[in-house]
């Protein structure tokens, strides 16, 4: 909204005509003295959505005429946001008007790629940006799969099983995850291969139980320390706990370089090693 009107009112001076009358900042004040009051109930709400609603449709058809009578050269960013406003306006008029949430909803202008991605944390129960699916072997991180959109991880251990393989020319004999990925699926995948894995047992416990969840404990230690423990890091030391890029392929490139710069450092690491022995 504040954009459009923006727009609107620097491509009216531009060209020295009057702005049209759009009462926008009528509904912008209602809508500061709405967000200030402690009570707000339902109807209040409803009634401003509307008028909200109406007010963006017709600041938009206004840019529309505008830009079909002075046939105006805009930069392809102006008509990149403005059809992302057009389609913010669809979703939040479905939603206004059947109560239908659509698909692949718009949650930011600027980044319109970006889909809420609901994770059950206390502090945080949705988060918005990228998800990952990541494995690692012997402490080196990879990416098997990145999506803006939400994903079930738990569907992706047999692909990932199969890339660790193809990379490493070895098959798989052991494989630490979280407790997602133990599905009645991946748990028949593993059997079928002779895969060891720290998934939580069911049924009645085997002849060699206790020697399974010696196993089982192991896996899932060196998982909790290097896996889980690589997120923190990449994060906290390489900038991926905030991304400032604008667009979804920098966004992307930022993760990748993010990941494999903490590769790069670790096997430096191991390198470094014996010389320090020796020395």
């Amino acid at each position: 909204m504040d954009w459009s009107y923006r727009q609107l009112k620097a491509i009216c001076r531009s060209l020295g005509i009057k702005t049209p009358r759009t009462k926008y900042l009528k509904w912008k004040r209602r809508y500061i003295s709405y967000s200030k009051m402690r009570r707000k109930t339902r109807p209040k709400r409803t009634g401003l959505d509307r008028s909200l609603l109406l007010l963006l449709d017709k600041i938009d058809g206004e840019l529309s005429k505008l830009d079909k009578r002075h046939k105006l050269r805009m930069p392809k960013k102006y008509h990149g946001r403005r059809a992302t406003i057009k389609k913010i306006y669809a979703q939040q008029h479905l939603i206004f008007h059947t109560g239908e949430k659509p698909k692949g909803r718009i949650v930011s202008i600027g980044k319109d790629y970006l889909r809420p991605i609901v994770r059950g944390k206390e502090i945080k129960p949705v988060e918005f940006g990228a998800k990952v699916n990541k494995y690692q072997l012997d402490g080196i991180s990879f990416i098997e799969h990145l999506d803006f959109n939400a994903f079930h991880e738990g569907n992706r251990f047999k692909d990932t099983i199969f890339k660790a393989q193809r990379l490493t020319k070895t098959k798989t004999k052991l494989a630490g995850a979280d407790a997602i990925y133990a599905t009645n699926k991946n748990r028949r995948f593993a059997t079928k291969y002779n895969i060891g894995t720290d998934f939580k047992r069911k049924g009645r416990a085997g002849k060699h139980e206790k020697q399974r969840k010696q196993m089982a404990a192991m896996i899932t230690k060196e998982r909790a320390t290097r896996l889980e423990g690589s997120f923190g890091k990449e994060k906290e030391h390489y900038h991926l706990k905030k991304i400032k890029a604008r667009t979804k392929e920098t966004e992307t490139l930022w993760i990748f370089f993010g990941i494999h710069t903490a590769n790069a450092v670790e096997i430096g690491r191991r390198m470094a090693e014996p010389l320090q022995k020796a020395a």
